[in-house]
């Protein structure tokens, strides 16, 4: 059983899962280890992207910033509250005044917050739909407070109910949990999943679907790396990267992708099993990221890293494999005296 801790960045285990698991020979789950302040990590050359990493706002999310900055982020992911639990406490004014503050001196943008695993706005009516209507206006409200650019949402499930009758539910779920707050600032992103049985999101085109039927809301969609190859798009490979990058063009929009979550894969291709992997140790392979990151249709956009962190030592590994894939870009010429 998963556990959330006071000093970690994420997801701890507890200690009696996590010495079963040493003695069956594998690695424990996802085991996140927050970075002292003092520790920095040196920036990589200015890029035309930004790359950064889920990170703890355990003790406040101003402390959040502090950790990114210490691994050498230019940009940063958080949760506002726990992920799974309903249970959430809006953040304090001093909170949200500090990580602005903090944001600002150390030049960490954008912001996103992700949401609760919970939600499931296509679901049946009932208990779980009032939650997740609840818990998605809560999202919103403290990514507003914090000054978040972006709130990553999971599409949900069908869990069985009719298709069409799911989506009309998801889009009244949405539009009520914006009420009053379409002006903001903040863009909800509705993230792509691995696909497979009731769950929405599997494809482009299902995401697109989604993006279009909340038309004057201000919503765009992340891209995860790892979701898009066990949903069985081929992003291995130079001609199916190309392919996947045209398909996702003409259907979401490369427009309306500001957001990528930068993970490998442990599981094949169109096998719908959503596990991350270190970049470069999965079935992406490093490729894979070097054609990410160096496209040129990328330019702008932010890459954060939701890689296990297995030990101390592991977000700060990945941070730099994946910077280390990135061309720098030449100095701009400077135009000659006549």
């Amino acid at each position: 059983m998963l556990h959330e801790t006071s000093d970690c960045t994420g997801w701890s285990v507890c200690g009696r899962e996590k010495r079963g698991a040493r003695r069956r020979g594998r690695r424990t789950p996802l085991v996140c280890w927050a970075m002292p302040p003092t520790t920095r990590t040196a920036h990589a050359p200015r890029t035309t992207i930004r790359i950064g990493a889920h990170v703890s706002s355990s003790g406040g999310a101003e402390h959040a910033a502090d950790r990114a900055h210490a691994l050498g982020c230019d940009t940063l992911q958080i949760f506002s509250a726990s992920p799974r639990t309903w249970r959430a406490t809006p953040p304090s004014p001093q909170t949200c005044s500090e990580l602005r503050r903090r944001r600002a001196e150390f030049d960490l943008h954008p912001l996103v917050v992700h949401a609760n695993y919970l939600i499931n706005l296509a679901g049946r009516e009932g208990e779980l739909l009032q939650r997740s209507r609840q818990g998605l206006r809560g999202e919103i409200e403290r990514a507003v407070a914090l000054g978040a650019e972006y709130l990553v949402l999971h599409p949900g499930s069908t869990m069985g109910e009719d298709r069409a009758t799911a989506l009309e539910r998801w889009e009244e779920g949405v539009r009520v949990a914006f009420r009053g707050l379409e002006r903001s600032e903040l863009t909800l992103l509705v993230e792509n999943t691995a696909g497979g049985g009731d769950r929405l999101g599997g494809t482009f085109v299902e995401v697109a679907e989604l993006l279009d039927r909340l038309k004057g809301l201000p919503v765009a969609a992340c891209i995860d790396t790892c979701h898009c190859w066990v949903a069985g798009y081929d992003v291995r490979s130079a001609s199916g990267f190309e392919a996947t990058m045209t398909e996702l063009d003409a259907t979401i929009g490369l427009a309306r992708v500001p957001v990528l979550h930068a993970n490998d894969a442990k599981a094949a291709r169109g096998s719908h099993l959503d596990r991350h992997e270190h970049i470069g140790e999965g079935q992406l392979g490093r490729e894979c990221f070097r054609l990410f990151l160096n496209d040129p249709r990328m330019a702008g956009k932010a890459f954060i890293l939701e890689t296990p962190v297995d030990e101390p030592g592991d977000a700060e590994r990945n941070l730099k494999a994946l910077r280390g894939l990135v061309t720098p870009r030449p100095p701009a010429r400077r135009a000659k005296r006549v």
